[in-house]
């Protein structure tokens, strides 16, 4: 089986993470019998100093001929002050929407090993294990019309009916395999557009009879994520919402650096880390790679549909955490300080170990 992926580094520790997270995917894929090839293009900052653009045709055209796209991270502050169109941020909302990438999966677990981690309690934390489903390619972001004006800026949050039933369908069917239970946020007291999305979200529910489903409002959800997080199994949501809670559900869990993220559309698909650039830490070998070694876990699963890979990967990773490895950003005292290389090394050691332990040798499909 052949698989291609492009390579999408970007700006920032974005090529360092990137790098690091190739590494494991090809040891994985090589252990599966698999082969992944790439192909490197730039996006961002980077893309916009080589070409005047944040995202050019061939660089969408090569992701248009791939299985999948593995990005780093886009933006910095030389770009701030550009055009909103030439913004390095501005290529990402480009290729999600020309992808077709409607449903964003974002994971919210808590390792045990970073109950400390946190600004909540570890008694509040223990356990959290959630994912937030978000609607990707439509509301507030893409809504016509838009704009500002000499005496006022405006947009417009819509969403039709077809929007709402493919996520919530996506949100439904993995609550079936997990804690059979959905949230779905919206502002349904205040906004049309939420009482809408409740409206669908509700006749869809009606599909999945073992499947539990309450709504709740925007502003409580983002109170309860921080009262209760265990309270969640499956989030369903917009793409405004979703931005904002899924950042909430990242900090909980200590940092954003440890969560992954994977994009879906009915063709193609998208990886990539929850944090930003960080370019105060570029260059220097030290970023966290985790998020983006998990979001490689999430390509095996949703795009290769290799399950065990995904299930071994997170599992070397929550090794190497146990051992006390960490990265600068999320070392505490008494943890064992490694750099992005060397903890990309420790997770194929452990990618190993659980492979000669279950006696899985060579994978094969």
């Amino acid at each position: 089986m052949s698989f291609k992926l492009t390579l999408l580094p970007g700006d920032g520790i974005g090529p360092e993470v990137v790098g690091a997270a190739v590494k494991v995917m090809k040891h994985a894929a090589e252990k599966f019998g698999v082969t992944i090839e790439t192909v490197e293009r730039l996006i961002g900052g980077a893309s916009y100093e080589e070409y005047k653009n944040p995202l050019t045709d061939e660089t969408l055209q090569t992701c248009y001929d791939s299985d999948a796209v593995l990005l780093g991270a886009v933006g910095g502050y030389a770009w701030e002050n550009l055009p909103h169109h030439l913004k390095p941020e501005a290529a990402l909302l480009k290729l999600r929407k020309s992808l077709g990438l409607y449903a964003n999966i974002r994971p919210a677990k808590v390792y045990d090993e970073f109950l400390e981690s946190s600004s909540l309690k570890s008694e509040v934390l223990k356990g959290t294990d959630f994912v937030v489903f978000r609607e990707l390619t439509g509301g507030i972001y893409f809504g016509q019309p838009r704009g500002i004006e000499a005496d006022k800026g405006f947009n417009t949050m819509v969403y039709t009916t077809e929007e709402i039933e493919r996520i919530a369908r996506k949100a439904f069917e993995a609550a079936a395999h997990r804690g059979k239970k959905v949230t779905s946020i919206d502002k349904a007291n205040v906004l049309e557009v939420s009482q809408f999305w409740r409206n669908v979200v509700e006749r869809i529910a009606k599909d999945y009879p073992d499947i539990k489903l309450n709504h709740m409002y925007v502003d409580n959800a983002a109170m309860q994520i921080v009262r209760d997080p265990k309270q969640f199994d499956v989030v369903v949501t917009s793409n405004l919402f979703g931005d904002i809670i899924s950042d909430i559900a990242g900090q909980i869990t200590g940092s954003l650096g440890m969560l992954p993220s994977a994009s879906l559309g009915d063709k193609y698909a998208l990886y990539e880390p929850v944090h930003g650039s960080a370019p105060d830490i570029a260059g220097q070998n030290k970023a966290n790679p985790i998020a983006t070694i998990l979001s490689v876990a999430m390509m095996f699963e949703y795009s290769l549909k290799m399950t065990k890979a995904a299930t071994v990967i997170e599992e070397a990773v929550g090794r190497v955490l146990k051992d006390g490895y960490r990265t600068v950003d999320i070392n505490t005292a008494g943890g064992k300080l490694v750099n992005t290389t060397d903890f990309a090394e420790l997770v194929l050691q452990q990618f190993d170990e659980v492979c000669n332990e279950e006696a899985l040798g060579v994978f094969t499909l």
